[in-house]
């Protein structure tokens, strides 16, 4: 019940400074907007996130492999990996890592490109 009455009062917040920037709160397309809501923070992450999922499916397609046969290779159930490859979950750690392995790939740590 917490977590409803915390979205909510997130959705009001959110609908006030809507109403305050008037049309320029809207932009020029929806994507934009939603852009609009999220801090610089959650923007990074998102577009990590699409990264890696980006290149995960990347490398199952080049190496011609289904689901199906992903699941079979690494243990992670294609249900979650189609989840995953839609966008609909946020993975565990782990469970990325099953996932690659397969595919012959892996996590990296790089240094961050930082913007002048």
């Amino acid at each position: 019940m917490i977590a409803v009455k915390d979205e909510y009062v997130k959705a009001e917040k959110n609908l006030a400074d809507i109403k305050e920037r008037g049309e320029s709160a809207l932009g020029e397309d929806a994507l934009d907007f939603m852009d609009s809501l999220l801090t610089e923070e959650e923007r990074a992450e998102s577009n990590l996130r699409v990264a890696l999922i980006g290149e995960l499916i990347k490398a199952r397609q080049e190496k011609g492999i289904s689901q199906k046969k992903l699941e079979e290779m690494s243990g992670v159930k294609q249900p979650i990996i189609a989840r995953m490859e839609k966008g609909y979950t946020n993975p565990q750690i782990d469970t990325v890592l099953k996932i690659l392995a397969p595919l012959g790939k892996t996590l990296a740590v790089v240094p961050l490109q930082m913007e002048e």
